[in-house]
């Protein structure tokens, strides 16, 4: 099948391979032109501009968007309603916003063209071991996409799916996200507290192998954790600094909208912004507040 590809990052690179892999002909765009370069070289076909992509598609075209959420996907949509013809799709795979997919859907539809939201999960990994694809969007344009589905997940029938109209691709994987970093967050802490245990002297490369066999909490996220202990089992080449990608903010936003409780993931978002604070005027606050009611020591700054 054809397909046309614009954003040659490293999700939507690794994707192009695994579409050529599988015997799709592609499409390439990208910004900077190294990366369409390069896929050029494994078998794509390039092209110089959004012009010369949708040129050189077929009717009905379908081009698969790997963008950054916001205006560069805001802007690519109005730029391919203008070139595109009636009955060719447009397919976000970034993490946009559901709301706003919802809306695009609308407004894509008054042109009479179709747009398919698709919440994409695999990382780095994808190319080899396959993307976990949640698909929103009318049925016909997701059932005529199918062939590429089916060879971006892991396996024909798994890891993939239809999963309701335009919107429900980006929401479930908005709160595919938010679930991620609770799971994050369970890790980080429980392997702290092992850390702590100097007397035990544990080797937590070796505790994560063994809960990667049989222990109720072996999963990829623990396969992966394993892995960078392995590498550095200190970690001490990373700060301690950890970036929130806005879909866990919108899932806690999503959760207080429907009045619904979530502290692990309301909480694993707000440790996130903790790791950024190197001086917590908060934290200094809490201890001034504890020392004057209870009487409690308080650590003086030595800088």
């Amino acid at each position: 099948m054809q397909l046309g590809l614009i954003g040659l990052g490293k999700m939507g690179a690794n994707m192009n391979q695994r579409l050529l892999k599988g015997g799709h002909q592609t499409v390439v765009f990208n910004r900077s032109p190294e990366p369409v370069r390069v896929a050029v070289e494994a078998g794509a076909i390039g092209a110089e501009s959004v012009v010369d992509l949708v040129v050189k598609l077929d009717a009905p075209r379908a081009v698969w968007m790997m963008l950054p959420a916001g205006a560069p996907t805001e802007e690519m949509i109005e730029t391919l309603i203008g070139l595109l013809s009636a009955g060719d799709t447009i397919i976000d795979g970034g993490n946009s916003n559901y709301r706003d997919t919802i809306r695009r859907a609308q407004h894509v539809a008054q042109h009479h063209l179709h747009y398919v939201d698709c919440g994409t999960s695999g990382g780095i990994w994808g190319v080899s071991e396959g993307y976990s694809l949640m698909i929103g969007g009318e049925k016909e344009p997701v059932e005529r996409l199918r062939p590429i589905f089916e060879t971006l997940a892991p396996a024909p029938d798994k890891g993939w799916g239809h999963v309701g109209p335009s919107g429900a691709g980006h929401f479930v994987k908005m709160v595919h996200n938010g679930i991620e970093y609770g799971m994050m967050q369970a890790f980080a802490e429980g392997f702290e507290i092992m850390k702590r245990k100097s007397e035990f002297k544990m080797d937590l490369h070796q505790i994560a192998e063994i809960w990667r066999y049989g222990s109720v909490v072996r999963s990829w996220l623990l396969d992966l954790t394993a892995h960078a202990l392995a590498v550095d089992a200190d970690l001490s080449e990373i700060a301690p600094w950890v970036a929130d990608s806005g879909e866990g903010r919108w899932t806690v936003a999503e959760a207080i909208d429907q009045d619904i409780p979530a502290p692990v993931i309301t909480l694993s978002l707000m440790m996130r912004f903790v790791s950024r604070q190197e001086d917590s005027y908060g934290a200094r606050l809490l201890a001034a507040m504890r020392h004057q009611f209870g009487g409690h020591p308080v650590k003086k700054d030595e800088r």
